[in-house]
């Protein structure tokens, strides 16, 4: 459902006054200010006022703010769930209790004016299909109209998003007269990240550049625009009648920044069969060693899993087991399993022992898993061919195409 005139409805808890609009000025008093009553479009306080307004009316209407995302609400009735996201004047309403779904749309456009789009088939970019399988995500459009914007139609597909064991320097290279595509690319592609996987760590080395980006930057961005293109229906398929238990994946690419030596951290969750969290992001400190950056890289799926345990269980979806968490280094998981303070580990930041917590409280289980077999390698470092595919594969990244025909079956 979307609102109409959303910010119109949000009323303000402080003063503010404006000056007198063009065309409206008071004669007798043009020196005048105008105060304002309620919330107005392009006002910095309009999206607060307007949260506060319809959090206030979800919640008179027996719905809870969950405490790890403000903007869910969720309702249990005997066991049955309604369910509503908000993002600004957007609304999905979902669940299993049909009755209140429809009390609740009925009350929304009582008392504001709503618009009715059906069911969900596009939202911010995302587009939804429902097979028989399950539910197919992407954003195929979207990355057609990147393509498009930045005249790459003509362009030679190709396998993978960056060179395989490609090392990006920030000084080397001529300087580009103008950076302003580069970073609107870099921005862009940050975006179809959200239902490609394939391409966080890619976008993610690219987005480091942005402030003083170079000449094989750029050609590298238009690397993996070619990628897109070749990968172009491709999206997160959620298959039904899995297993709903969440699983982990981390992993860490040692000193791989040429410029800091830092690290690099990836990691995957899954639920079931479906890809629903994922981070490539370098590490805020230099590591000593591969054990130190694989403890850290664990310590902040830890933080990441504390998030979704929280999120499932406010949507009643209790996770009553120890998270698997798979990590290919040994020594790493040894650390993390012993309760003893070690003179080797003093140097480690203190915040990153949360990892030793979680697993000592039994909310993680770390286990070892094959260098080979470790998916959230894609987000730690460029992959040939033959090993993105496979992940790709892992993680349920698969062709729009195949995924309609597969339901149609």
């Amino acid at each position: 459902m979307d609102v109409k005139n959303a910010f119109l409805h949000g009323e303000l808890d402080q003063e503010i006054y404006m000056i007198q609009p063009m065309g409206f000025q008071s004669q007798d008093h043009p020196e005048y200010v105008c105060k304002m009553c309620k919330a107005l479009y392009e006002l910095k306080q309009a999206p607060r006022a307007w949260y506060g307004k319809i959090a206030e009316f979800l919640t008179q209407s027996g719905y809870s703010v969950t405490p790890a995302d403000s903007s869910l609400f969720v309702k249990t009735n005997k066991g049955k769930l309604a369910i509503v996201l908000l993002y600004v004047d957007d609304l999905i309403i979902t669940g299993d209790d049909e009755a209140e779904i429809l009390r609740t749309k009925e009350n929304l456009s009582v008392r504001f004016q709503m618009k009715e789009l059906g069911q969900l088939k596009h939202f911010l970019g995302l587009e939804v299909d429902r097979t028989q399988e399950g539910i197919f995500l992407c954003q195929q459009k979207y990355a057609k109209d990147l393509i498009k914007r930045f005249g790459m139609l003509e362009c030679k597909p190709i396998s993978t998003p960056m060179e395989s064991n490609a090392k990006m320097c920030a000084y080397e290279g001529k300087d580009l007269e103008d950076a302003t595509m580069y970073r609107q690319l870099v921005g862009s592609l940050i975006y179809l990240t959200l239902t490609r996987p394939n391409i966080s760590y890619a976008v993610g080395v690219m987005s480091r550049y942005m402030q003083n980006p170079k000449k094989p930057h750029l050609e590298a961005i238009r690397r993996i625009l070619r990628y897109v293109k070749s990968t172009i229906d491709y999206g997160l398929l959620y298959k039904k009648g899995e297993d709903c238990k969440l699983v982990g994946f981390c992993d860490a690419d040692y000193a791989g920044d040429h410029d800091t030596r830092r690290s690099t951290t990836g990691y995957v969750f899954k639920l079931g069969s479906g890809t629903i969290s994922w981070c490539s992001k370098r590490q805020p400190t230099v590591s000593l060693s591969t054990t130190e950056t694989e403890y850290r890289a664990a310590a902040m799926v830890a933080q990441e899993s504390t998030w979704l345990i929280q999120l499932m269980n406010n949507l009643h979806q209790l996770v009553d087991y120890a998270v698997p968490m798979y990590c290919d280094n040994q020594s790493a998981i040894r650390l993390a399993e012993n309760p003893v303070f070690h003179a080797r580990t003093k140097h480690v930041e203190v915040h990153y022992h949360f990892i030793r917590e979680k697993v000592l409280q039994e909310e993680i289980e770390m286990k070892q898993i094959k260098m080979d077999d470790q998916v959230a390698d894609l987000f730690t470092k460029s992959l040939s061919t033959g090993k993105l595919e496979k992940f790709r594969q892992q993680l349920d990244i698969v062709q729009r195409i195949r995924a309609d025909i597969e339901g149609e079956c």
